[in-house]
């Protein structure tokens, strides 16, 4: 998820946990704890586009980091703040640790919980930026924080706010579940035979869900509003995967593809090749839109390495996109 809402989420485990001892310290260290995980984009700075998206959501979003560096931070603290229990620090930091990719693991990029084990988690039942769920957090943490360490509204405030966002968790798998049997009556009216497809929500809310499904030579990419009238329309996208030639056979690309579970698709502009990570989608709901929202271009040098480097993105998409989710959001 993005960072604020990460941040919410720290400071209100954070409460649970030592909020009636060290009172708002408990929320700027659950806080502290919920931002850390994400360090690891740091990365980007010092490694190759590969090797960071590798390491991005990895180690440090494991149960293993949670389990080694708590107590870690726990007892570091606890050497310069006036409540020196270690054991109650250590708590803060493992629930704000933990907490953290467990959120992650809601969203379409996923976590690698189970780190060092190569098993993902990514159940994609919420977008990483979703307002419905980061905003009643917000101010149900501010209510608390407002109150004294002691005060019977704080504690009731802050866990209003940790029951109806994990509420909200909750009802996203029961509207992705919903989302995806229509998609796959539509897929089944249309007669659209396929190997393969994946659920997920939109950008911002739940009430719209785009499915990629995977055919022979086709991605197709349809939407779905829980207002929808009419029936789903998909859209393809030709694979073009055997654009990249003896490529396929480079190790940073069989990365990249192991990366994105196979969903790719390969594009070619003036002679230049552009790899489409497609479970992220595209920046556009009108039909057969090219602009992806995570487009690699692929740049081999004189002695053969293949780098992967992102396209810059165009803002005036972004604004369209806004325009065009709300309407769809509407149904079709």
């Amino acid at each position: 998820m993005d960072s604020l809402t990460q941040i919410i989420l720290g400071a209100a485990v954070g409460e649970a946990v030592l909020g009636k001892k060290v009172g708002n310290k408990a929320m700027l260290y659950g806080a502290i704890a919920g931002t850390i995980p994400d360090l690891d984009i740091l990365s980007s700075y010092f490694t190759d586009t590969v090797t960071a998206m590798e390491i991005h959501r990895g180690f440090t979003h494991s149960i293993i980091f949670s389990v080694v560096f708590a107590p870690i931070f726990g007892w570091l603290v606890s050497r310069y703040e006036t409540y020196k229990d270690v054991k109650g620090w250590s708590w803060l930091f493992f629930w704000g640790f933990i907490t953290h990719p467990i959120l992650d693991a809601h969203t379409t990029w996923g976590t690698h919980l189970f780190w060092p084990l190569d098993y993902p988690i990514a159940f994609k039942t919420i977008f990483v930026i979703d307002p419905l769920y980061t905003l009643p957090f917000l101010v149900f943490l501010l209510l608390a924080a407002f109150q004294k360490r002691d005060a019977p509204k704080r504690r009731f405030y802050n866990n209003m706010g940790l029951i109806i966002s994990s509420s909200y968790l909750l009802l996203s798998f029961g509207l992705k579940a919903m989302a995806s049997s229509q998609f796959k009556k539509e897929l089944k009216e249309q007669q659209i035979e396929y190997t393969l497809f994946e659920t997920k929500p939109a950008p911002f809310n739940t009430i719209l869900w785009a499915a990629n499904v995977d055919t022979k030579d086709h991605y197709l990419i349809g939407y779905y509003s829980f207002f929808d009238k009419n029936p789903i329309r998909f859209d393809a996208y030709p694979k073009n995967q055997e654009l990249l030639g003896d490529l396929i056979h480079n190790e940073n690309v069989q990365r990249m593809i192991h990366i994105s579970k196979g969903w790719y698709s390969i594009t070619k502009k003036e002679d230049q090749l552009f790899y489409n990570d497609l479970r992220f989608g595209l920046l556009s709901l009108q039909p057969h839109a090219q602009n992806f929202a995570f487009q690699y271009e692929i740049k081999t040098d004189a002695l053969g390495e293949v780098t992967f480097t992102e396209t810059v993105k165009d803002r005036d998409d972004a604004k369209q996109l806004l325009k065009d989710l709300w309407e769809r959001m509407k149904g079709n």
